[in-house]
């Protein structure tokens, strides 16, 4: 199993001895395995990369398996194309193999490695025996792991050298630092080079990744600044601040002070209900002297519909739904009644586990049991197994297997088995069209073959992720639903947990969310392991962690940064200011202005964030402006969130506010109210404009500077319209901080 490290390392010389009468004979050379030494050559100088040989086309005519996964059809390729010319059994110094290794001929890759290096050696002196296969089962590797698994920078030492370790299927482990390749998250924080030693950068937190094989392996990085550091005195509300607030302080990051009250109010409205407070709740909320108003406050919106509303929205976005369109089984109605299902799911708070058993194992009408349309939905079109399998992981797992379908996944544990493995839980899913054209049936069909391996045609009976043994089931998808939603699932219940958060903290603990994998780990591992597991014991009771989430004083944290976490991004050290969603900001623009918007043949007075068939039908400019789902995927980012100059330009030039404005009888009200019969009316008017739009009293400076816009206009609407105007173009509007 170890002829790698024998060849490549060099061997200790003995001591000089006297010399004997007897000679003796030098032993034969170890046998160079071509799986276990010459496969680790092709990974180590790179050529079975993306960007060479292991590119889907190959380079140059020579293909070779990305990273290894199908050392066979190397074998034949290396041996068998180009008969005595990349490999040359007469002359092995002279191979192809060799020679464009070494840059002696013409090599686009350039020079790879040197002449008598440790992998010069071992191609040539496998060539020199034979170039042969290896004749019988060779030992596989398992697994490995970075030693160690944690590095701290914390005074002048700069550099850390990291190891290896291989594990094999015989049991046996070997070093091999010097054989794999490694990455890193964030150079700025630490680089790692060829050799594995880690060089300190500025201060923070980040990975460094460590691939042999099919395997990746990490150790977090924490870079402390020089400067001394003493952990403040802060209040932890629960858990979850004991585990952030645990890891700042390793971290030397002191988090910010709590958001003032209107801050508060105006982030848990709009995350929790996705609209903004009116001002007698910002009045109420402010009058009231308990000191667990901000509790009672959560539990409030909680219990309101409007949070059913805004979970429907992100599980509709997640589940591509999207109807009305020429793909099969996606008509208005198909997606309508699905929609429904879903908010009454929300509405009635139905665990999540159920939430996803019930779509998992599915059949019947799509109108009599909407949840069969995620066989209709995810597809968007044409039955595809291999399709739905990836969207169900992605959804329900955040992993993403896509890259597994034509090789092992490069960046995680993910094999081409376990990906046509994974498929076969859903090659048994049929679909027959009803007596209505826009309805089908979901059925499964028991006899239905399993996937097939796309390397050598071999079926694949169905088998969990990461799992080995063999699934027997006339309908899989019943045991998946049991394994996957199971209590005892991390994947599952830290991925939803992660979404959750998400929500309300602006970025995943791992993030993107649905981009789970080894070498994207998350910021906070303890954090995502405890969520997940209070997931679970509230069985799957998404509104329990909501409230453990909001309460905890990390989401009370206010947006102003302080010196030392003024860079912190991924740690939660102070609340991340987001641009509000599409929806959410038309819908707060709406209830602002006391205006409506109208969505052609819907119903008048429905919100934005009621709309349940995304932007590809509705053709709202706003909601397409400011990023709204199309559902073309589940992935999250198909909701953007990122500000652009034609969303400023909108609200500046286009018809939106501006409309809504001219339609708006706030101002006229004030007036006809005769709120200007005294001095202090003004500022009255300006003090409920702020209060309306940002949740908040204006300060002396602002008071100062709009007051005098107003003197000699005092019963001008103008002058109020276009205050109003401008509080509703402001970035502190359509964010939420």
């Amino acid at each position: 199993m170890t002829t790698a490290v024998l060849l490549l390392v060099p061997l200790l010389m003995a001591a000089p001895v006297k010399p004997v009468a007897k000679v003796i004979a030098p032993a034969a050379p170890k046998p160079v395995s071509f799986r276990l030494d010459v496969m680790l050559v092709f990974f180590r100088a790179g050529c079975n990369s993306g960007g060479c040989h292991g590119a889907a086309a190959g380079k140059d005519g020579f293909h070779l398996s990305l990273f290894g996964y199908d050392p066979a059809g190397d074998y034949f390729r290396l041996t068998r194309q180009m008969i005595a010319r990349r490999v040359d059994l007469a002359a092995p110094d002279q191979s192809l193999l060799l020679l464009k290794s070494i840059g002696k001929v013409p090599h686009t890759g350039g020079r790879r490695f040197a002449v008598n290096s440790d992998l010069y050696n071992t191609l040539l002196h496998w060539i020199e025996q034979g170039a042969n296969d290896d004749t019988a089962g060779v030992p596989q590797v398992t697994g490995i792991s970075v030693v160690p698994d944690k590095v701290i920078f914390a005074d002048k030492i700069v550099k850390r050298p990291l190891q290896v370790i291989a594990k094999y299927s015989d049991g046996t482990t070997c070093q091999v630092s010097q054989l794999a390749l490694y990455l890193t998250n964030n150079k700025a924080t630490a680089d790692i080079d060829d050799k594995g030693v880690v060089t300190a950068g500025k201060r923070g937190d980040t990975f460094v990744f460590a691939r042999f094989a099919k395997y990746t392996a990490g150790a977090e990085v924490i870079v402390l600044p020089k400067d001394k550091f003493k952990w403040p005195k802060v209040a932890s509300n629960n858990y979850i601040d004991n585990l952030v607030f645990g890891k700042l302080q390793k971290l030397h990051i002191a988090p910010s002070e709590l958001a003032a009250d209107e801050e508060f109010l105006r982030r848990a409205y709009l995350d929790l209900i996705g609209l903004p407070p009116k001002p007698a709740d910002h009045d109420q909320f402010l009058k009231d002297k308990d000191p667990a108003k901000r509790a009672k406050l959560i539990d409030s919106l909680i219990a309101r519909p409007e949070f059913a509303d805004v979970w429907t929205t992100h599980w509709a976005e997640t589940l591509k739904l999207t109807g009305g369109n020429d793909a099969a089984g996606t008509d208005i109605k198909a997606i309508y009644s699905y929609y429904e299902w879903i908010h009454d799911q929300m509405r009635r708070n139905t665990p999540l586990d159920r939430f996803a058993r019930l779509q998992i194992t599915s059949t019947g009408s799509t109108f009599e049991n909407p949840q069969a349309n995620l066989y209709t939905m995810l597809p968007q079109g044409q039955y595809d197994a291999k399709a739905v399998a990836q969207d169900v992981t992605q959804i329900f797992t955040g992993m993403r297997i896509q890259c597994a379908q034509c090789h092992n996944h490069p960046f995680d544990r993910w094999t081409q088995d376990d990906y046509y493995s994974f498929v076969s839980f859903f090659t048994g899913v049929k679909r027959k069209m009803g007596a209505d054209p826009r309805e089908f049936y979901i059925y499964t069909d028991p006899n239905a073959a399993p996937a097939k391996h796309l390397l050598d045609g071999r079926p694949m009976p169905p088998r969990y992720l990461g799992e080995m043994v063999d699934v027997q089931s006339k309908d899989p998808r019943v045991q998946l639903a049991d394994w996957l939603t199971s209590k005892d699932n991390p994947m599952f219940r830290e991925n939803l947990a992660n979404r959750i958060w998400a929500h309300f903290m602006g970025r995943g603990i791992v993030d993107p969310v649905d981009d789970v994998r080894i070498s994207n780990p998350p910021s906070n591992r303890e954090l995502i392991e405890e969520l997940g597991r209070r997931l679970a014991s509230y069985d799957f009771d998404a509104r329990k962690l909501v409230r453990d989430i909001c309460l905890s004083r990390t989401y009370q944290l206010s947006s102003t940064p302080n010196a030392t976490n003024r860079d912190d991004d991924s740690q939660f050290s102070h609340a991340r200011l987001r641009r509000l969603r599409a929806d959410v900001l038309l819908d707060a623009i709406d209830q602002v202005t006391e205006t409506t918007t109208s969505f052609g043949n819907y119903p008048r007075g429905m919100r934005a964030m009621q709309f349940y068939e995304g932007i590809r039908r509705n053709g709202n400019y706003f909601l397409k402006t400011f990023g709204l789902a199309a559902r073309d995927s589940v992935n999250a980012s198909e909701t953007r969130l990122e500000p652009t100059l034609a969303q400023s330009l909108h609200l500046i030039n286009g018809d939106t506010i501006e409309t809504k404005l001219g339609l708006s009888l706030i101002i006229p009200r004030m007036l006809k109210d005769q709120m200007l019969k005294d001095r202090e009316a003004p500022m009255e008017i300006i003090d409920a404009l702020y209060i309306r739009t940002l949740a908040r009293s204006p300060s002396a400076t602002e008071k100062q500077k709009l007051l005098a816009l107003t003197v000699g206009h005092e019963t001008s609407r103008k002058v109020y319209d276009d205050i109003f105007w401008a509080l509703l173009n402001s970035t502190e509007f359509a964010f939420n901080h």
